[in-house]
């Protein structure tokens, strides 16, 4: 039986600072991860009938509670619920009865404009060698954001798969859109629609809107992950409807300890509780022990970037899509705890996180087991 989750007062949709504050204090020190199912290789993959595998689900979550983590961020995508609600909702439901054994969290995405941006439902081409995230899509795709149909199918979406789960305590929180203004520029410049940022800033609003009406107990957010967030005045139009309607605020950085410490806080200064939904490219100095004391410091939130190497190829840099690491390997992983049998990839990593949970500043519900 499903436990039921308190429901904050509101005011205009959005959470008080009250509100969002009192249900942080009622969180652990989020540790976790982002999760995709290692040998799929996107959100689609994982999903489908075919390929979902909670066995392996399993084993790897297994992995990340030997760690101490409490929280699992998980995309989800449109096109598969409109395709079988039912069978989704039946997935997501196995997903979040493992991640609670293992007790853990679930932080659904319900959109993203990371990506390939003409997603498919069906089989899924294998990765490009060498190149991280070579088969992500995006969520709606170029077509989903202009094809009223598509737009209003993907609002519904929205609402109808909150409203199954808005009052089960193992879902954290719902991030609504995931890097919203993302124009790809590294990896599919030529295929962007060439006003993305005006309709997105247009949706965002709406999708909010529409997963607000599905009645959720736990709390909404959408990310920042670029510019200037030292004062509402240097947002972008974006950023400004991200700050203005998002329960607690959520953030990517994926840079060193100083970039990252002054990032948490400008966004501090907003007077919501915050976390860091992706942080992790040992390349560019954003390392475990580098970031994790400041999270702690601070009382953040920190998800690692990925948890297990697998088909996504996210141990690879982002520099793989220009210069595809074929014949070679890099000389540090820029994401990834595990590998693929569920090794550690630095063992000294472990050791900090185990200290960082036990130095945190809340009192911890989970207790790690030693791998």
């Amino acid at each position: 039986m499903v436990a039921i989750a308190q429901t904050p007062r509101l005011t205009s949709g959005q959470w008080t600072s009250g509100a969002a504050s009192d249900w942080y204090a009622r969180q652990p020190w989020i540790i976790g991860a982002n999760y995709t199912q290692s040998n799929t290789v996107n959100q689609i993959e994982m999903w489908q009938p075919e390929t979902f595998d909670g066995e392996r689900v399993d084993l790897e979550l297994g992995w990340a509670e030997s760690l101490g983590i409490n929280t699992i961020r998980v995309f989800l995508h449109e096109l598969l619920w409109e395709h079988d609600s039912g069978a989704l909702k039946s997935r997501m439901e196995k997903l979040l009865k493992i991640a609670d054994k293992h007790k853990m969290k679930v932080i659904f995405v319900l959109f993203d404009s990371f990506g390939d941006p003409y997603p498919e439902l069906g089989h899924q081409r294998q990765p490009k060698p060498g190149v991280r995230d070579s088969l992500w899509v995006q969520s709606p795709g170029a077509k989903g954001l202009i094809d009223p149909k598509q737009v209003e199918n993907a609002l519904n979406y929205a609402e109808e798969v909150v409203l199954a789960f808005n009052v089960d305590k193992r879902v954290l929180a719902w991030d609504v859109w995931n890097q919203p203004d993302n124009l790809n520029e590294a990896s599919y410049p030529q295929s962007e629609l060439p006003n993305k940022k005006e309709v997105v800033r247009a949706l965002l609003p709406k999708v909010f809107q529409y997963a607000r009406a599905g009645e959720p107990t736990q709390p909404l957010t959408s990310g920042l992950w670029k510019g200037d967030w030292s004062s509402t005045a240097t947002l972008s139009p974006v950023e400004k409807i991200q700050i203005e309607l998002s329960d607690f605020i959520s953030f990517q950085n994926y840079d060193g300890p100083q970039e990252f410490e002054k990032r948490v806080k400008w966004l501090q200064a907003f007077n919501r509780p915050v976390v860091c939904t992706g942080f992790l490219a040992r390349d560019r100095g954003s390392s475990i022990d580098a970031i994790l004391p400041i999270a702690v410091k601070y009382d953040v939130g920190a998800l690692v970037g990925d948890l297990v190497q697998g088909k996504t190829q996210k141990w690879l840099p982002w520099d793989s899509w220009q210069n595809p690491y074929l014949g070679r390997e890099p000389s540090v992983w820029s994401q990834d705890l595990f590998g693929t049998t569920g090794g550690l990839y630095n063992k000294k990593e472990a050791d900090v996180i185990h200290q960082m949970i036990a130095n945190a500043p809340k009192a911890l519900t989970t207790k790690p087991k030693k791998h």
